[in-house]
């Protein structure tokens, strides 16, 4: 028998679909976002306590957080209990700061991750911790659902429909310890780069989707439609690849709904603004706001 343990979204996504699609009997420790994200796509399933669960598994599968707390607990106590632990990370970022508590490390038995260069950025920052490549599961299912989605709009009209997507880097930052975590912008100068420059896309503009992260307030920017004459609507909940299906142009930071983006063939840009330190996703594909700009202006004065 299985522990599942999770808390933030990523991680959740991940390893809800490492269940479903390997037919595991698990026992559930969940919190946070992961709670809906289980429950929307494996029914209504029973959360445990984490005790209760170490009781009756053999090891543990975790996601991971940030701030680190809910998984680690879930590591430390299957240390303590002479248990198997493994984290499954779903990202390319914040490996050491997944894992800080207090100014000192939990590390697991074990990390799993969902592609080679992960594996090797995790083998780079954990040399004596043994790393396994597990294909990703929750890309798996997005390439399968992208199948059974329309993923193109109506081709009659010419005009943009965006999707920008936000990260609670505020929240991180204040909630952490690690200076590591500061990335020189909030994720509101993000937004407002973004909104500032959106008429470098070239194209008019019918929607701008504003999602926030699971773990924001699902009021956060409200303050945009007040701020700025443009078609924003704002949107939280709900399925990330539908809205994305819906979307000409996905805009983030470094979040993971920027991949799953460009799983679904959309164009991906990255509105970190000027100063602040660069996107960390390795995907080449990833355009700059910067660079959309540049171009824009070169165009304008040929």
């Amino acid at each position: 028998m299985i522990t599942i343990v999770a808390h933030d979204a990523g991680g959740a996504e991940v390893l809800s679909s490492y269940v479903r699609r390997n037919d595991i009997d698990c026992n559930f420790v969940l919190e946070g976002p992961a709670v809906k994200i289980f429950k929307r796509k494996l029914g209504n399933i029973e959360i445990i306590s984490l005790d209760e669960a170490m009781e009756k598994s053999e090891w543990i599968l975790c996601g991971s957080s940030i701030p680190a707390e809910f998984e680690l607990n879930a590591i430390k106590k299957a240390r303590l209990d002479g248990k198997h632990s493994v984290v499954f990370l779903d990202h390319w970022i914040n490996y050491q700061e997944r894992f800080a508590r207090h100014n000192f490390e939990v590390l697991p038995d074990e990390i799993w991750v969902g592609d080679s260069l992960a594996k090797e950025l995790a083998e780079q920052i954990f040399p004596d911790i043994d790393i396994r490549l597990v294909n990703n599961p929750y890309f798996e299912d997005i390439q399968q659902d992208i199948k059974n989605v329309s993923l193109q709009k109506n081709e009659e009209s010419d005009n943009l429909t965006i999707l920008f997507v936000s990260q609670p880097l505020g929240i991180n930052a204040l909630n952490s310890t690690n200076r590591a975590l500061n990335r020189g912008y909030t994720e509101e100068e993000a937004l407002r780069y973004f909104l500032n420059n959106v008429h470098a896309l070239g194209k008019p503009v019918d929607q701008i989707i504003i999602r926030p992260h699971p773990s924001e307030d699902p009021g956060k920017y409200e303050w945009a439609n007040e701020e700025f004459s443009l078609p924003i609507v704002l949107a939280s909940g709900g399925d990330l690849l539908e809205v994305v299906s819906k979307s000409d142009v996905v805009v983030g930071m470094d979040s993971m709904a920027m991949v799953v983006g460009l799983l679904a063939g959309k164009r991906v840009i990255c509105s970190i603004p000027p100063g602040g330190k660069p996107c960390r996703l390795p995907h080449s594909e990833i355009q700059t706001l910067s660079q959309v700009l540049i171009c824009y202006r070169q165009a304008a004065h040929s």
